[in-house]
């Protein structure tokens, strides 16, 4: 076992002393193999750290570098342990704007792998939000998500566009390439994982004006938030009450109705009645009274599917 690690290690060096000189086809051969070794022995990860690897490799990416020079660049640092040191070298424009086109026009590995570096990038203190302010950038990251023949790409993709959301300064730029009702059109076809972290971003775009006119536009929203609510998870319940609320705060007489055609008063009163935490349940009775206003008594009751007797 100590000599296949020592053989490793031994492998590693080289790759990285050829990466030092090597140029062409000859430096893409060297990077897919340092990928292949990094991704199947820890010890060839920590070899590569602890050989100035991380240094070397960051420098290979710039303006001029070949997407097939980059794409191998960083499917290794990607699964290395970065200090601040490298993220914040990795943070240069140059760099960033390389990652950047990689997304947009890269393999879907490739995608994937920029999606998750940059999102390691935005864990650094020193990260700056400047750097993803971008429109490229959450263009590439939206048709990652929406990529139905690769779905590999969507929960990574959710994930930095989350992280994106909690940099306010980005916000209506993301709200201004259409983001919303993309992602409310994606939201019945998502993996609990996924639907949860969607629904964060549609959650605090609400926060914006802008934001909540586009939810309002779309014609999904209020009939795909209707149908989550007591479907998945509590946090999606909440986050589903949170942005109907929004909705029909902003529009009450419009909006109210649509809601309670598709059902909202019934599920709000799952709600009310269920072992979900109090303040879920206080939100689902203002909302519950909000769309009472348009109706009378009896019709609302038969809109939540009761009786007189039962109420």
């Amino acid at each position: 076992m100590k000599k296949r690690s020592e053989d490793v290690q031994g492998r590693v060096s080289e790759l990285l002393q050829t990466l030092k000189k090597a140029k062409g086809q000859a430096r893409i051969q060297a990077l897919k193999e340092l990928k292949q070794v990094v991704a199947a022995r820890a010890t060839a990860m920590k070899t590569v750290v602890d050989e100035g690897g991380v240094s070397l490799i960051s420098s290979l990416l710039g303006p001029f570098t070949s997407h097939a020079v980059g794409s191998e660049a960083i499917a290794v640092l990607v699964n290395l342990e970065l200090d601040s040191e490298s993220k914040t070298n990795l943070m240069q424009p140059t760099k960033i704007s390389l990652m950047v086109d990689m997304l947009n026009e890269g393999s879907v590995e490739t995608k994937i792998n920029c999606t998750r570096l940059i999102e390691k990038l935005m864990e650094e203190k020193e990260f700056r939000a400047e750097s993803i302010s971008s429109h490229r950038l959450l263009v590439g990251l939206m048709r990652l998500v929406k990529d139905k023949r690769h779905t590999n790409g969507i929960l990574p993709g959710l994930s930095l566009l989350r992280s994106i959301c909690l940099h306010k300064q980005v916000m209506g730029l993301i709200v201004s390439i259409g983001a919303v009702s993309q992602l409310v059109e994606l939201l019945p076809a998502l993996e609990p994982d996924c639907l949860e972290l969607a629904l964060f971003i549609l959650d605090t775009l609400s926060s914006l004006p802008e934001g909540k006119a586009a939810l309002k536009d779309c014609g999904n929203t209020i009939p795909n938030m209707v149908r989550l609510l007591m479907r998945i998870s509590e946090c999606c319940t909440q986050y589903a009450l949170s942005i109907l609320w929004s909705v029909c705060k902003l529009a009450p007489e419009e909006c109210s109705s649509v809601a309670v055609e598709a059902g909202l008063a019934a599920k709000l009163l799952l709600v009310i009645q269920s072992g979900c935490n109090p303040v879920l349940k206080q939100k689902s009775s203002e909302l519950l009274k909000l769309c009472s206003l348009n109706y009378t008594d009896t019709i609302f009751i038969s809109k939540c599917k009761l009786t007189r007797t039962i109420l």
